[in-house]
């Protein structure tokens, strides 16, 4: 039986708790890697394993055919999947990030976006605009890095919104009133301009729309308490909470897959021009005891600052500011760590380590780019320690 046979899920894998399955289809994805980078997609069979084991539904609401799962548990299915491909598990959370939209949605705009089994969302980021018009909005603009684009059944662009005689729009606190429009992929132009060092299967494509109109219940304003329309506890955490914390477990599972492959190479191998291998070598065995440990470090914090965050916001009906910047830190600090070790683990598996047949050019390009998106950014940093000096930082990325 084939590596691709043997991860679809069984009756009895479809059953288990959603991290299990996840693990389930990690030596599918183990090998699928290659395909995944030379397509820059998922392909069909992976595609088809993530939605047979509901990876793509595990942040939507119940009565939509979602698990509603709690954060904790669901960083601990995003960072198996990791484990096995990085694009896999980066597609995994921002849809599922993109899909925690329909709690705020009117139900029947949700149940037609997100009621077929196989439907996903997907969106980006780009110069956009949409200006009102009777019944709705008219949208034009270019949106980039629509990760897992290709598989998905419907696109969102995040839009300022204008008059028609061109005034912003602004909400009573003051602030823009930024519009997320929801629209069948049909619907826009895709350019395939997905060329990168690493993450290459996540299709990351751009497109763009003109003059389109997109009905008022197609819009929607993320995260703002007054319209969401679920109180689960799961919709008291923002998408701006669960990208942070489900991105920074693809770099954590990504770093673990790397460690384990690492410890199996230097189970076996005998640098060349030297009598003792790798396993005996005091060096290699401290690198793998201190990456085990920061990688443990990394998670603990990671998965605790999620259950606090759980307790509060089940107290007190949302997650308080402080328990936001505990999220926005222990995730950008996950991603960190994760770098730190497979940076460390790639340079020390020597030339084994360049060689395509191997898995450690491949996690290496996979992190390096996981650590250069806006998640991974050290200035997250800085906008802790103003917060915690009493100033006003940026709450932009928190």
């Amino acid at each position: 039986m084939d590596a691709a046979a043997g991860s679809m899920p069984t009756q009895a894998t479809a059953a288990a708790d959603p991290v299990a399955r996840a693990r389930s289809l990690i030596p599918l994805l183990n090998a699928a890697g290659p395909r995944i980078d030379a397509a820059r997609e998922l392909p069909p069979d992976v595609v088809d394993a993530m939605h047979a084991n509901r990876l793509f539904r595990l942040l939507l609401p119940r009565a939509f055919g979602g698990e509603e799962l709690d954060p904790a548990t669901y960083i601990q299915a995003v960072e198996a999947i990791a484990m096995g491909d990085a694009s896999t598990a980066w597609c995994m959370n921002q849809g599922s990030g993109c899909s925690m939209t329909a709690a705020y949605l009117e139900p029947e705009v949700a149940a037609r976006i997100f009621g077929g089994p196989r439907d996903v969302l997907a969106w980006g980021q780009g110069k956009t605009r949409a200006v009102k018009v009777p019944g709705g909005w008219r949208v034009t603009g270019t949106s980039h890095f629509a990760s897992g684009s290709r598989h998905a059944t419907w696109l969102g662009m995040h839009c300022p919104t204008f008059e028609s005689d061109g005034t912003p729009i602004r909400h009573q606190d003051g602030t823009p009133f930024e519009r997320s429009m929801l629209f069948p992929k049909q619907a826009a132009t895709i350019t395939d301009n997905w060329q990168v060092l690493g993450l290459r299967g996540t299709g990351s494509d751009t497109y763009a729309v003109e003059d389109m109109f997109v009905a008022d219940e197609y819009s929607v304003t993320r995260d703002r308490e007054e319209e969401r329309r679920n109180d689960g506890l799961l919709y008291r955490f923002t998408t701006a909470n669960m990208y942070a914390a489900g991105f920074g477990a693809v770099g954590l599972g990504v770093a673990r897959g790397m460690l384990e492959a690492f410890v199996r190479l230097a189970g076996a191998k005998t640098p060349a021009l030297t009598a003792t291998t790798m396993k005996d070598n005091p060096v290699i065995q401290g690198l793998i005891g201190l990456s085990d440990a920061k990688l443990r470090a990394a998670r603990c914090w990671l998965i605790q600052v999620l259950r606090d965050a759980e307790d509060g916001a089940a107290a007190n009906g949302r997650t308080s500011l402080q328990q936001k910047m505990d999220i926005r830190q222990a995730s950008t600090f996950a991603i960190g760590q994760a770098r730190e070790v497979v940076n460390a683990l790639w340079h020390e598996a020597g030339a084994t380590a360049i060689m395509d047949a191997q898995p450690f050019e491949h996690k290496f390009r996979d992190m390096n780019a996981v650590s250069q998106q806006v998640q991974g950014r050290s200035a997250h940093f800085e906008t802790i320690g103003q917060h915690m000096l009493g100033g006003k930082p940026s709450l932009r990325w928190v």
